[in-house]
């Protein structure tokens, strides 16, 4: 495990800054707050800074690991083409109810190398299993988001023995995305042509078009736009690299993971927004469920792709209900 730390003896003036900054914040939060002078100063010597596991071919994925050690451990897998961060809303909320909770950004993608091979499912899963056995997870809980939800399909269904006890899937792209004849209702390939044409000619603009519409309904009407979020989702994006995000239009929308489906024995939730315009629900979730030995299907009426972000207070507790049921 290579994880780049700093230190604060190095680093007095910046240390009384933080010190100081923290009590400040203490001092304004409300009486019944979370936020305490004894959790915003830090109590060792080191402030870790990044954390990094390095795979066989030399690829460094980055990965947030917060709260207890001993507790149950959540792990979080992104959507195309963002990063751990996308799950703040979740990591925050379960990290309060004393959870462990994971997150890193897939190889290509955020903090992680930008890397120009390996930018498939087969590698992507691989990555996860280098990341939990770094950590020595055991009985984890999976929750992949799009993209993310084909990832833990990928993983989950490989794992190792003892390391996974649930998974969820939400707005997740299994089984498949892209039409074919053993898939009519998928979308046409010339959809992924044009978001491969529209990220070449360019990213940028392209990064503030999707969050601007169908990510998050905000193209819906009467939808509450909000302009932070889709800021964030373009600085998330803009992170990662452009031949990584390219390849992995490919990974999300062509890979077929029906015999992932079949494999998982895990209690998996899947949680779909009947208003998904990135993954339709009609040809995912339903479809999804029926190739589950343990499934559970829960959807969302008037619900967008990026719910967790939109409706956190309603994914949270209906994960939570999950994870402790």
């Amino acid at each position: 495990m290579n994880e780049r730390t700093i230190s604060l003896t190095a680093q007095t003036t910046r240390r009384d800054g933080l010190l100081a900054g923290g009590a400040a914040l203490a001092a304004m939060a409300p009486a019944n707050s979370s936020l305490t002078a004894a959790k915003a100063a830090p109590s060792t010597k080191e402030i870790q800074i990044m954390s990094f596991i390095r795979t066989e071919d030399g690829t460094e994925i980055f990965y947030k690991d917060w709260g207890p050690r001993e507790a149950q451990s959540i792990v979080f897998h992104h959507g195309w083409p963002l990063s751990a961060d996308d799950w703040d809303a979740q990591m925050m909320f379960f990290l309060d109810k004393g959870y462990r909770v994971i997150a890193h950004d897939r190889r290509g993608h955020g903090r992680s190398t930008q890397t120009w091979s390996g930018n498939e499912m087969d590698t992507y899963a691989a990555d996860v299993a280098a990341l939990t056995d770094a950590l020595e997870l055991r009985d984890a809980v999976h929750v992949g988001h799009s993209t993310g939800g084909g990832e833990v399909a990928h993983y989950v269904a490989r794992a190792k023995s003892g390391r996974v006890a649930k998974a969820v899937l939400i707005g997740a792209v299994p089984p498949v995305m892209v039409k074919s004849d053993k898939n009519p209702g998928g979308l046409p390939i010339e959809v992924f042509d044009g978001f491969r044409a529209a990220l070449v000619a360019n990213r940028a603009q392209f990064f503030l078009d999707v969050p601007t519409g169908p990510f998050y309904g905000f193209n819906r009407p009467g939808a509450k736009v909000t302009q932070g979020v889709i800021d964030n989702w373009w600085r998330q994006g803009m992170m990662g690299g452009a031949k990584a995000h390219y390849d992995c239009i490919k990974a999300f929308s062509e890979t077929d993971f029906t015999e992932d489906l079949e494999r998982i024995t895990v209690p998996t939730l899947v949680m779909h927004g009947d208003d998904d315009q990135i993954v339709p629900y009609a040809d995912s979730a339903p479809l999804a469920v029926k190739l589950l030995k343990n499934g559970t299907l829960k959807t969302y009426e008037g619900l967008p792709h990026g719910m967790c972000t939109t409706h956190p207070e309603i994914i949270n507790a209906d994960l939570l209900d999950f994870i402790r049921d």
